[in-house]
């Protein structure tokens, strides 16, 4: 609004000058004549001068939302880290005494319950701080070959309990070439694309099939990791991305609800994204999207 007004200050003073000059009884006048031949080139300059001045505008207007936009996510993001760092301040001692005084007491199923809920609460505490770290850590950039980190990750969740009874396919392409090289943090990666696995190990049921596929498009190298377990509802699927979020058909499952949001912020970090499709019963796909 304010700049609105100064706008109309030169009117204003343009309207005082006709006034003073019609009191004065000045009543002279200019003629300016325009030869017809140049007569369209002025009309297209005026147009131009126009269109320019339009598409200038927009063109401000897009960078003032995008810069909007970011001041809010990184305002959303400090606040969210400085929400953690007091929850972590105000917990951990707590938590640390409640261990310590069940450690005292006669063994019993009771005190054993007690002591594991306190044991989750701080590393619940720990995932959170990693999480809040994680979005300014600085990242190590080297060139990485996605195949290799793919069966990498593949040979270390054999080690979990739930691949004896699931199969896990890996399948990259050959033909015309492999894939690319990303540039990107080699352990950040290892860790998101693990995560994924992990997950549709955990989330799936003893003879469930999971795979895990890269393919390039477009200047872009994908990994794609789809399995045959029990799914998401349509309506909790925009939530999985969320800290601390766990769908309601998870609860008989242990976990802390950071896996996803740990994948999105190490891929975001990277200059990519990630997108979730899923039917309940049928399975789900989780595709990252990284810039070769």
């Amino acid at each position: 609004m304010r700049r609105a007004g100064l706008a109309l200050i030169p009117l204003a003073l343009g309207l005082v000058g006709t006034i003073v000059a019609l009191a004065a009884g000045d009543r002279r006048q200019i003629f300016i004549q325009w030869q017809l031949a140049w007569v369209w080139v002025q009309l297209g300059l005026l147009a131009a001068l126009l269109v320019f001045a339009i598409v200038a505008v927009r063109a401000a207007l897009r960078r003032r939302a995008v810069r909007s936009r970011e001041d809010a996510v990184a305002a959303e993001r400090a606040e969210r880290r400085r929400f953690v760092d007091r929850l972590d301040h105000e917990l951990k001692n707590p938590v640390t005494a409640i261990r310590l005084g069940l450690s005292n007491l006669p063994e019993s199923d009771v005190a054993a319950g007690l002591d594991a809920q306190a044991l989750r609460l701080t590393r619940l505490l720990g995932d959170l701080r990693k999480l809040g770290e994680l979005e300014n850590a600085q990242l190590e950039i080297a060139p990485v070959d996605v195949e290799a980190l793919g069966r990498e990750v593949a040979e270390a969740v054999g080690e979990l309990a739930e691949s004896s009874d699931r199969s896990l396919a890996v399948s990259f392409p050959r033909a015309p070439r492999p894939l690319p090289p990303v540039r990107g943090d080699a352990d950040l990666l290892f860790l998101a694309v693990y995560n994924l696995v992990a997950n549709a190990l955990k989330f799936s049921q003893p003879g469930d099939r999971i795979e895990l596929r890269g393919a390039e498009d477009d200047g872009w190298v994908t990994l794609e990791v789809a399995d045959t377990g029990r799914g998401i509802p349509v309506e909790e699927q925009g939530l999985v991305w969320e800290e601390l979020a766990r769908g309601s058909h998870t609860r008989d499952v242990a976990g802390s609800g950071l896996g996803l949001p740990f994948v999105r912020t190490i891929v975001e970090r990277h200059g990519g994204g990630v997108d979730l499709r899923s039917r309940l019963g049928e399975g789900t796909s989780v595709r990252l999207r990284l810039p070769v």
